[in-house]
């Protein structure tokens, strides 16, 4: 009986150690918090005020030239980065086989979720960035993002492990001269987004990390560090992001976490009416989306074994999976609607690699590499999301 009562004490002590107290925002005030003195600092997903029709009507053309220098009358470029974890490695491949290409523009608009919320910043700030951007994907293991705990924190805690490594990453690559540099970049136009998902609200996030940059809030790296951080905590796997906000004159805080449980990959809001966008900032010729999809798309054929963790991992695969395809369909749908011109990349199931750990420092320079020579080649751009007869949004390789 003794022991009954030990353990049940410590369970309770363990229970209390890993359940941090929290000032959550009251439901009434979830649409008007924010973050303080950076009122464009984020936007729920569907709704981006910074892309509205009427801010850009109040400008006059001399007006536009000056506050969107860096954009206005130019050709644009888009560029949306997926999710996909170690498989981001195939990106930056990409990204950087571009480069030695001779042909990778500059990017009006960078977009990214999860691993692609850390290339993100890397690829708006452009090629000269090629080689840290490179140093992240070829030279940690899974020890430099997260470290396992133990069982009772991880039963009673918020997540299987703890991603203070994760926090040391970013801010070691993403530092006060990055938050500069994209501050700069944001001031002639440019933009960068990432995503996460408010999991209070239960809805996506889209963080201009560029106003925040530029902003006078105090904590404006930290809150960078933070959005990073969240982008691409997996829930349960990674904790949640405690992020402070503060409505009525009040300081609350919201919990986020990977912005893939919202979406994989995004461009723009379908709400946002983008050719009168493009009207206004006499856009040169057709604007070009790039996606890069961090991931295969094709499903691979695996026996699973009738046990509650590889059902349970394969069905989350799968969901990912599909996610994924409808993220792309909806942004091809927006490239057809307002004019655009669709391109995307995405792990071909020629590459046959396989991880020994979550993040496999052998796999990611090997997919690094394939993504890299398949760029300097001259990437193979995708025109539409790949179709089927049997309607899964692939190739059929059953026949």
């Amino acid at each position: 009986m003794w022991r009954l009562a030990l353990v049940s004490l410590l369970l309770f002590v363990v229970s209390c150690a890993n359940a941090p107290e929290r000032q959550p925002l009251p439901p009434k005030y979830a649409f008007a918090a924010e973050i303080p003195g950076v009122s464009e600092a984020r936007f729920w997903g569907k709704k981006w005020p910074t892309f509205a029709r009427e801010k850009f009507e109040k400008f006059t053309v001399n007006q536009l030239d000056e506050s969107f220098s860096g954009i206005y009358n130019r050709p644009h470029n888009y560029l949306a980065i997926s999710g996909g974890g170690a498989n981001g490695a195939f990106g930056v491949g990409v990204l950087i086989g571009w480069t030695a290409a001779g042909n990778r523009p500059e990017f009006t608009m960078v977009t990214g979720v999860s691993t692609g919320a850390l290339t993100a910043p890397f690829a708006f700030l452009g090629s000269d960035y090629d080689e840290e951007m490179r140093e992240v994907y070829t030279t940690i293991n899974t020890e430099d993002i997260a470290r396992q705990r133990n069982l009772l924190s991880a039963i009673f805690g918020d997540s299987v492990a703890d991603t203070e490594p994760l926090q040391t990453l970013i801010e070691k690559y993403i530092d006060k001269a990055k938050i500069e540099a994209i501050a700069r970049e944001h001031q002639k136009g440019r933009r960068l987004f990432i995503g996460t998902v408010n999991l209070d609200a239960g809805r996506s996030v889209v963080w201009n990390i560029g106003e925040i940059a530029v902003s006078d809030y105090p904590h404006k790296m930290a809150l960078i560090h933070q959005v990073l951080r969240a982008s691409a905590s997996i829930p349960v796997a990674f904790p949640p992001v405690v992020i402070p906000v503060e409505a009525a004159g009040q300081r609350y805080d919201e919990l986020h976490v990977d912005g893939g449980t919202g979406s994989q990959v995004f461009v723009y809001p379908a709400d946002a009416d983008w050719r009168a966008v493009t009207e206004q900032l006499k856009v040169q010729g057709t604007p070009q989306v790039y996606v890069i999809r961090n991931s295969f798309l094709d499903p691979e054929y695996q026996e699973v074994r009738r046990n509650i963790v590889p059902i349970a991992s394969r069905t989350i695969e799968s969901l990912i999976r599909t996610q994924g395809l409808g993220d792309l369909y909806q942004i091809y749908a927006l490239c057809k609607r307002d004019g655009n011109d669709f391109n995307l990349a995405y792990i071909p199931k020629e590459f046959s690699e396989e991880p020994a750990e979550s993040f496999d420092p052998v796999y990611m320079k090997k997919l690094l590499d394939f993504g890299y020579q398949m760029a300097v080649d001259g990437y193979p751009w995708e025109q539409a999301p790949p179709v089927s007869l049997d309607g899964s949004g692939v190739e059929n390789t059953t026949q």
